[in-house]
């Protein structure tokens, strides 16, 4: 069986410094590669820093990613995997609070929300208030509220790229 390449960012909005080594040493395990991420000082949460990487994997490593780093549940994140053959592509976040929030993404980046989700939510919402606000927890904006003021302060920030072989 061909194993299905793609790739995605892991970004690390806030992360206290003590932690930065041991987010590192996570990411290689999964990767199954040296990283050697650039940290920045995270304007938006004082005593934070943060990093982007980019990387290449097979399908399912943007989870992977994932569970790898929510050990830690003070840090802030987000991990994208694109679509590639086969399969869509997917947006994670991960919010203190929050938890972490799934969601497939097409191949121009939109957020995909299913038949049957849209179907639960008419079925359940109890009236067209509870029916926005689940609309909005289906696209993710507590966790995109949450993670916009650590976005922003991020820019202009380096990717460094990592390449699993696979």
């Amino acid at each position: 069986m061909q194993r299905r390449s793609t790739q995605g960012v892991v970004f690390v909005h806030a992360c206290p410094k003590a932690l930065c080594q041991h987010v590192e040493w996570a990411l290689e395990r999964v990767l199954g590669g040296r990283v050697s991420l650039t940290w920045a000082e995270q304007p938006a949460a004082h005593g934070s820093y943060r990093a982007e990487v980019a990387w290449t994997g097979s399908t399912g490593t943007g989870a992977k990613l994932v569970a790898a780093l929510r050990q830690w549940p003070m840090l802030r994140f987000e991990v994208t995997e694109e679509p590639s053959h086969g399969s869509d592509g997917e947006r994670l976040a991960y919010v203190p609070g929050h938890g972490v929030f799934r969601a497939a993404t097409s191949a121009n980046g939109d957020l995909i929300v299913t038949e049957q989700q849209l179907r639960h939510l008419a079925a359940t919402a109890t009236s067209p208030e509870a029916f926005r606000h689940g609309v909005d927890a289906l696209l993710g904006a507590p966790w995109d509220a949450d993670l916009e003021a650590y976005r922003h302060a991020g820019d202009g920030t380096p990717i460094t790229w990592l390449h699993q072989v696979v």
